[in-house]
């Protein structure tokens, strides 16, 4: 009889903490309120899964719990969250949700990627090429971190025995951004770049400016979730080339840049991206250096995914006998998390 008893009681414990929704329709479902967004709460019903919900089709939501409310001036309150007959309750007073920044915002923890790429032929040419990119990221209340590094590497010939380095690449650069309203921050940033191929033993940057994201992590319902920033500002940039080059120097620069993601309705696991920065030097409007980059990564399986995409470096002032441009098509295999 105690064990029926403590049984009983476990069920009714499990039942009132349940969220249950009252659908116009007539429909009741039980489950757990994830989220609401964009109109529409995300349900994770009992019997259906995660679902999402158009308020205005809600009679009535009774939530068992309490949620933790993100405004748009970034200050956070948790209270009890409801719906009755479409309209959108915190605590039982109306809640505005054009003032609302995120219900349940996500925790704020390190993401990142690692991205491994490698070639080898064998037979009339003789190839080795490789390539590794990783980022590491992390947003905060007010502030967002980034630090990208990537090492290229390739060697070519008709057989072992005469191979020739052919690309000897490496970078590392990060940046802080503080945001001063929801949209609009500052940062600081700084690069470091080696190319022996190119005869760049070093290049150091160092700058601070201004951006506006105009969109982050936007849902439109039709085409899929947006992100986009553009940033400008000042750098410093300290060049030194292989010996008897004449263009060792320092100068300031300009910096343009901004940075576009998509994840598609039809496909949340696919990321597409364009990614773009410019410098031009402050006395001389002809020397400027460029960077942009376009491409896609997708799941494949769990938290590995496949990476895909272009790059183009131009240097409007390179080393003597050396190209403007240098292009690097990528195709690799990574781990996200």
């Amino acid at each position: 009889m105690k064990i029926l008893i403590l049984g009983l009681a476990a069920m009714v414990g499990t039942t009132v903490l349940a969220d249950t929704v009252y659908l116009k329709s007539g429909s009741t479902l039980t489950g757990t309120v994830t989220g609401a967004a964009n109109g529409e709460i995300t349900f994770n019903s009992d019997d259906l899964g995660e679902v999402k919900i158009k308020v205005a089709n809600i009679v009535k939501l009774e939530d068992a719990g309490e949620h933790v409310i993100e405004f748009n001036d970034q200050t956070r309150e948790t209270k009890k969250l409801s719906v009755a007959d479409g309209v959108y309750l915190a605590d039982g007073d109306t809640l505005k949700m054009g003032d609302v920044k995120a219900i349940d915002p996500c925790v704020e923890t390190w993401h990142g990627s690692i991205n491994v790429a490698f070639t080898a032929l064998r037979g009339n040419s003789y190839e080795n090429s490789g390539s590794l990119i990783a980022n590491l990221n992390r947003r905060w209340e007010h502030d967002r971190l980034r630090i990208d590094a990537g090492y290229y590497t390739s060697e070519t010939g008709t057989g072992k025995s005469n191979k020739k380095k052919t690309t000897d690449r490496w970078e590392i650069e990060g940046q802080e951004d503080h945001f001063w309203t929801t949209a609009f921050y500052s940062y600081v940033n700084a690069k470091y770049e080696a190319d022996k191929i190119a005869q760049l033993n070093s290049r150091i940057r160092i700058g601070l400016g201004g951006g506006y994201q105009w969109l982050d992590g936007y849902n439109h319902e039709a085409t899929g979730k947006w992100s986009f920033n553009q940033e400008a500002g000042v750098n410093w940039v300290r060049e030194e080339y292989e010996e008897g080059d004449s263009k060792n120097e320092g100068f300031a620069a300009l910096r343009y840049a901004h940075h576009l993601k998509y994840n598609p309705k039809w496909n949340e696991g696919v990321e597409c991206f364009h990614n773009m920065e410019i410098l031009p030097e402050v006395d001389d409007w002809e020397k400027f250096l460029a960077k942009t980059d376009i491409g896609f990564s997708t799941k494949i399986i769990g938290d590995f995914d496949l990476l895909a995409k272009i790059e183009w470096d131009y240097n409007s002032m390179p080393a003597n006998n050396r190209k403007k441009s240098d292009y690097r098509y990528i195709v690799g295999l990574g781990y996200k998390w």
